[in-house]
């Protein structure tokens, strides 16, 4: 019931003309850390907080609770959250069964174009579209969580 499982990718081609649906989305983190973290989410005019659990061993699943709250709650825990506000725009873009969510960053992150798919089960099969890249499931690097420290600009600079 509260589990998330997905698996995570690099985007390497043009998906945006199959995309239905794009958001704004700016994210910070209240707490993160030893793979728990808790999050505030402002998507377009809505708010959200969400809780994650730690990625089980493969990566691929994990616990996440998450509730939507007024936009004035979201705002004011965004003043509080911990340093590196992560931001970036959202794609839905279907794929066979599937919709898998693409997010395009900015700022310190412009650059990187990641793509998720969630599925029912670790094992689920899922159509692979010829734009995805290489499957970072579980590369704590690319958790957006680790982003806001360590920033994909610094990634190229190392």
């Amino acid at each position: 019931m509260f589990q998330e499982i997905e698996r995570k990718f690099r985007v390497v081609g043009e998906f945006k003309h199959l995309a239905t649906n794009c958001t704004h989305i700016q994210q910070g983190y209240i707490s993160s850390g030893n793979g728990r973290t808790v999050r505030v989410r402002i998507r377009d005019e809505k708010g959200y907080l969400t809780i994650k659990g730690p990625s089980g061993k493969a990566g691929l699943s994990r616990f996440e609770w998450e509730k939507e709250i007024s936009m004035e709650e979201a705002t004011a825990l965004m003043s509080i959250c911990e340093p590196g506000i992560i931001d970036k725009h959202r794609y839905l873009v279907p794929v066979g069964n599937h919709t898998f969510e693409v997010d395009e960053f900015h700022g310190d992150n412009d650059g990187l174009v990641m793509a998720e798919v969630e599925l029912g089960s670790e094992d689920e099969a899922y159509e692979r579209p010829e734009w995805l890249g290489e499957e970072v499931t579980g590369d704590r690097r690319f958790y957006n969580s680790h982003m806001r420290k360590y920033p994909y600009k610094m990634w190229l600079e190392d």
